[in-house]
């Protein structure tokens, strides 16, 4: 799995950087399979003043099904994080879920003869 990390609005600190890689192979090693790509888009919306305001935003390129985008904001990016990879864990999972089964639904019933069909 490919891991490529932006930050908008303030600087990159290697601890960051290290942290969010260990996290998103963390939550994700067992779905690897799947996933052809991850972009991490951190940044801080109000800069200086504070709050609520650390943005970071996953972008899950995913083989043979459509993207899947997570966003969360927090007051601190190593929370917003976290948050974002057990959350893009969850979806991913259920998506795996359903895709397995499309084909079990999909399948006509079987025909099944009974005496009186023979008749």
């Amino acid at each position: 799995m490919k891991i490529e990390i932006q930050a908008r609005d303030f600087p990159m600190t290697d601890a960051l950087r290290n942290h969010a890689e260990r996290r998103l192979r963390f939550a994700l090693a067992s779905l690897d399979d799947y996933i052809q790509r991850i972009v991490i888009r951190l940044s801080d919306i109000n800069g200086p003043r504070g709050g609520a305001d650390k943005r970071c935003q996953l972008q899950l390129v995913l083989d043979g099904m459509q993207n899947v985008v997570i966003k969360d904001t927090q007051a601190d990016m190593y929370a917003a994080i976290a948050r974002s990879a057990d959350r893009a864990r969850r979806t991913l999972v259920r998506r795996v879920g359903r895709r397995k089964d499309l084909p079990r639904k999909s399948a006509p019933p079987a025909f099944a003869e009974t005496s009186e069909d023979l008749q």
